[in-house]
């Protein structure tokens, strides 16, 4: 299957999936500060009000076009530089200096949420569905440090699929045993793969560390809006957990960010533990990017000549090719004409491998 169809959403360098999306870090933004950004083609101006509240806002004034980021922070509010207009946190018009009564204007603003110590923007016109989370944290208090930001000259479908490529945990890694994946979809816009592989027996390695594990080896990763996905790895006794916050970025390229994340665990103690358990959960990490990210360097994916080896890949295709998609640099919906053909194109992509 050609992933770079026009009908098809997945590692189309046109369009993406309405969800939530990683801006910058928190610590980036000062109470008073306004950052120009742009996100998935659009440009913003995201700003911390004196309250705390971060605001994101289509980046033109619409008096005369200057960019909002020129501006400066008026209480919860932001005031363009070129002629001073205020708009409130809703991008309502609510002062202009020459005017006794403001005009009826209003600048498109987007809603925003802060976790993992990272700024995200809801992009799309549906109510908010949840933030990324690890599935077996989602009820727990977090702790996380931010790990590595990257640029990848490939598209952030392309990048995700690398965690589920069952075949190459064995020719990159050298991982003694099949890998074998279960999906399971846990909403419309998050879909779960879980190593179900107990084997590997003949490996002194697994052997070696079997023991550590009551059933199979640990390792599942969680991808939310095909654009951010969480790692869980290690032994039943204690889990590591990666975030991959991934965007696209002009011409199908992938920018992101790493964040480690733990369970909180309370009082001094706590906090130091926690510390050494981030840090060696950044060198897990390291050790499997180190493999293979050059890879995403140079590769065209295409997926023409699946094997029974790609399942897990091609359900993920088709569940990024499910969701709502919007277009880049507008955020409109895609209207798409050749829905069928996108269903046709992913069966029978399906009925290829199993042959």
């Amino acid at each position: 299957m050609s992933s770079a169809k026009p009908h098809s959403t997945f590692n189309n360098p046109t369009q993406f999936i309405e969800g939530w999306y990683w801006a910058l870090s928190s610590r980036e933004l000062k109470v008073g500060r306004v950052k120009a950004v742009t996100l998935l083609g659009r440009n913003l101006a995201i700003y911390r009000g004196f309250s705390g509240q971060v605001v994101a806002i289509d980046a033109y004034c619409p008096h005369m076009g200057a960019h909002l980021a020129e501006g400066k922070v008026d209480g919860d509010g932001i005031r363009c530089f070129f002629h001073n207009w205020k708009y409130d946190s809703k991008g309502i018009c609510v002062d202009i200096p020459s005017l006794v009564k403001p005009l009826p204007v209003c600048i498109k603003t987007w809603q925003t949420e802060e976790k993992y110590g990272m700024i995200w923007v809801w992009v799309g016109e549906e109510k908010p569905s949840s933030l990324p989370f690890v599935p077996e944290l989602e009820e727990v208090e977090c702790d996380y440090i931010l790990g590595t930001r990257f640029v990848k000259n490939c598209h952030p479908n392309v990048l995700l699929i690398n965690a589920i490529d069952a075949h190459h945990f064995n020719t990159v890694h050298n991982l003694p045993l099949e890998i074998v994946f279960n999906s399971q979809e846990l909403k419309s816009n998050a879909i779960a793969f879980s190593n179900t592989t107990r084997g590997g027996d003949d490996s002194w390695l697994i052997r070696l560390i079997r023991p550590l594990y009551e059933n199979e080896v640990t390792y599942s990763m969680c991808y939310w809006y095909g654009s951010t996905g969480t790692v869980t790895l290690g032994p039943d006794f204690l889990h590591f957990y990666i975030m991959f916050a991934l965007r696209m970025i002009e011409g199908g390229k992938t920018e992101g960010q790493t964040i480690l994340v733990t369970r909180k665990r309370s009082g001094c103690l706590g906090w130091g533990i926690n510390r050494g358990l981030l840090w060696l959960t950044q060198q897990v990490g390291n050790y499997f990017a180190k493999g293979d990210t050059q890879v995403f360097q140079t590769i065209q994916f295409d997926l023409k000549t699946p094997t029974k080896a790609d399942r897990s890949i091609i359900e993920f295709i088709q569940h990024v090719n499910r969701q709502k998609a919007l277009t880049w640099g507008n955020w409109e919906a895609v209207n798409y004409s050749e829905d069928n053909d996108r269903h046709s194109s992913s069966t029978s992509l399906m009925l290829d491998y199993d042959k």
